[in-house]
């Protein structure tokens, strides 16, 4: 064991997970690359979980934050004018697409999605809210109690009384076979039941990944949160998307993840990727619900000048660069060429995702530990999850080039095949 992870191990939680057998400590970056304390370099696949959204050392981003830094000024609490935020609060409400929007910054995807079940709550005057099987939606009190990941939930105690819907879960027997039609059915079909049966009036809101993170990747076909969002609007109850790990055209089809699904939320959650490794997560939604809780709110280190001046410059370069394009041209290279090594390596049961969002599962958590092994030896960088731990997820940064979009794409197939391999050989 080295000397660093005997010191972590020492003073930070049991249940902090580590990737890797022996733990690596990444120390420099540079594009879509990195370096460890022992000097080896890494292709990120990973990108901090999807928060490094354009790389390492990115000129744009350091210098606007030097800027700020310049000014002797890295805070001042939201109860001053701060003109990054305005501008930042601007440029989201402007792409979101939901009508006279205002956004609300936070620190994280947790705080954020707490904010959104707080104004669904307030809204409605209720503590329903509908989630969806499989959810990961943070590590906070509320954001657990709509989490559907035992992996994840250590507290059966929650402020909400959440009921969970199918939509991501074409695995389980009574849906293998359908089609997308009629799997996206049998979900409406099944949401009518929980509406007339599992809850009593004045449900608040559905909270759901378009693509689900921690759950692997795992998604529910195009289409059904329209369908979903049909039966939500007769009876009033909010649409809120948690878009921390599937927006800023991370999709490549879309720029919200939602998109896919041709719907318009009432609120969109955001964090991650937004400010390439500063902290930044906030909440777009409706005007009329940002404005309604009567009580005076804040948020302290939410929106400071120095995430302000990185997540501006990050927006704007994925804007100018157009790296929604990007993402779906070497996603594109990625997912078509696992698929098609996919049919001669019974190890991986699917290939899954939309653009620099990709998935492979394995069968057996084993395999997922030995593939992430066996990637980083040769110098790759991924992550696992999903409900059975059987999930290889993978996001790379949308700056990904062809070139590298295609050296990932070897190491990884390469991986599987000795996977593979050792599965034939027992």
């Amino acid at each position: 064991m080295s000397e660093l992870l005997a010191r972590h191990r020492a003073v930070m939680p049991n249940w902090l997970a580590l990737n890797y057998n022996d733990p690596i400590e990444i120390v420099s970056g540079k594009g879509n690359r990195v370096i460890d304390a022992d000097g080896k370099s890494y292709l990120d696949f990973f990108a901090g979980i999807l928060t490094n959204m354009i790389g390492y050392d990115v000129p744009e981003v350091r210098e606007a934050v030097e800027r700020q830094i310049a000014t002797g000024v890295v805070h001042t609490s939201t109860v001053y004018l701060l003109r990054g935020q305005i501008e930042l609060a601007e440029k989201i409400a402007r792409i979101s697409g939901i009508p006279d929007a205002k956004v609300f910054f936070t620190n994280s995807g947790t705080e954020a999605n707490e904010t959104a079940l707080l104004l669904a709550t307030y809204a409605r005057k209720s503590d329903q809210v509908l989630a969806m099987r499989q959810s990961y939606h943070g590590r906070s009190f509320g954001t657990i109690g709509v989490t559907s990941n035992r992996s994840w939930k250590n507290n059966s105690l929650s402020p909400l009384n959440v009921t969970f819907l199918h939509g991501a879960d074409r695995h389980l027997a009574q849906f293998k076979g359908m089609s997308d039609a009629e799997y996206i059915q049998a979900c409406v079909d099944d949401l009518r039941h929980v509406l007339a049966t599992a809850v009593s009036n004045d449900v608040a809101a559905l909270i759901a990944e378009p693509i689900q993170g921690v759950g692997g990747f795992t998604m529910a076909p195009d289409g059904l949160f329209a369908a979903y969002k049909e039966v939500l609007d007769e009876q009033g109850i909010l649409f809120i998307s948690d878009e921390v790990q599937t927006g800023w055209g991370r999709t490549g089809s879309s720029f919200f993840g939602i998109g896919n699904h041709g719907v318009t939320p009432d609120m969109m959650t955001f964090a991650k990727g937004l400010g390439n490794g500063f902290a930044v997560g906030g909440v777009v939604a409706r005007g009329d619900l940002m404005d309604a809780p009567h009580a005076v709110g804040l948020a302290t280190f939410g929106g400071n000048p120095i995430s302000m001046a990185a997540a501006n410059a990050t927006l704007d370069y994925v804007l100018d660069h157009d790296l929604q394009a990007n993402a779906a041209r070497t996603g594109e290279i990625i997912i078509s060429g696992l698929k098609e090594a996919a049919k001669r390596l019974p190890v991986v049961r699917s290939v899954r995702g939309k653009g620099l969002m990709f998935a492979v599962e394995l069968e057996s958590p084993a395999q997922a530990a030995r593939f992430m092994e066996e990637t980083k030896k040769a110098g790759l960088l991924a992550g696992k999850g999903g409900l059975y731990g059987t999930a290889i997820r993978m996001a790379p940064p949308l700056t990904l080039t062809v070139d590298e979009a295609v050296e990932g794409l070897g190491i990884i197939v390469t991986a599987l095949e000795t996977i593979n391999a050792e599965a034939a050989a027992q």
